[in-house]
């Protein structure tokens, strides 16, 4: 089987990142949200990364236009059905991305390969959601996805061989570099990534540090480009308390538990830069600590 044709699901950060590279290899791309705002926003969205890129020569002004025109939008998740390959990009919350799939399967082609890149729920559930398990697989990019290398390719318990060595040959043509992960809850990237951010959020919990102080240390002392807090500001901060759940009830360990001030900065509605504040206010000039 030949994909040519790729069904992404959600234009928020992740989606749009996800349609940008595939339209820029050649894939004929079709992108759905609930609203067409959201569409648009993204459509604006991949348009600028696509000039920055060719300011940069990264690619030239004829391979953005005809990328740009191989990306369509659509409102119905129906649509859909009619791709090689969907990409579930939506929020991470398991019963949403079960709905997703469970409206989705009547609409699909018998030989559609369904992904999640969802970045910590067990692919292994996900794929009992649906009538073809089998070619069910994880499918991880990171963000921002034009910019970052890695693709976390995590098979189900059911999914088969040929459906792996696909999506593998789809990550090459890509130009990315996809890692084999188990199907254990949070992967690779974030079973070790977002311990890490929680001990930060609890070393400002505790006092141990300011917010800039943190930051500053492990930017300086680790040689980290972002510091922890700024990096999950970026994140967002409910996807970090998210996959810390999946990792704190999965593994049923007390050191994955979600450090109390996460929980209430989410609570707040402070989610990091997509809401205009989280440990940083980016409502000014200026990103500014907020404790």
């Amino acid at each position: 089987m030949a994909i040519e044709t790729v069904g992404v699901i959600g234009a928020g950060q992740m989606g749009n990142g996800i349609a940008h590279v595939f339209a820029l290899a050649g894939y004929e791309v079709l992108m759905t949200d609930i609203s067409q705002d959201a569409l648009d926003k993204a459509l604006m969205l991949i348009d600028k990364n696509m000039e920055r890129q060719v300011s940069r020569e990264k690619i030239t002004q004829d391979e953005k236009n005809a990328a740009m025109g191989r990306i369509g939008t659509t409102l119905q998740l129906a649509d859909l059905g009619q791709t090689d390959l969907v990409i579930e990009a939506a929020t991470e919350r398991e019963t949403v991305k079960q709905a997703i799939f469970e409206d989705l399967v009547p609409h699909l082609k018998p030989n559609t390969i369904l992904t999640s890149n969802t970045s910590s729920i067990s692919i292994t559930r996900l794929a009992s959601r649906t009538d073809r398990p089998e070619k069910f697989m994880g499918f991880h990019f990171m963000n921002p996805v034009p910019v970052m290398q890695l693709v976390e390719l995590i098979r189900g318990i059911a999914t088969d061989q040929a459906t792996y060595d696909l999506l593998h040959e789809v990550v090459d043509k890509l130009g990315k570099t996809a890692a084999s992960a188990e199907d254990f809850p949070a992967f690779i990237v974030n079973r070790i990534l977002m311990p890490m951010i929680n001990e930060a959020v609890y070393t400002l919990y505790e006092g141990v540090g300011s917010v800039k102080s943190i930051d500053q240390s492990m930017k300086l002392g680790a040689n980290w480009p972002m510091g922890p807090l700024e990096l999950a500001d970026f994140i967002g901060l409910d996807t970090c308390l998210a996959i810390m759940n999946v990792l704190h009830d999965g593994l049923a360990d007390t050191k994955y538990r979600p450090c109390p001030l996460l929980t209430k900065y989410v609570e707040a509605g402070w989610l990091g830069r997509k809401t205009g504040r989280g440990f940083y206010d980016y409502r000014g000039e200026t990103p500014v600590p907020t404790r």
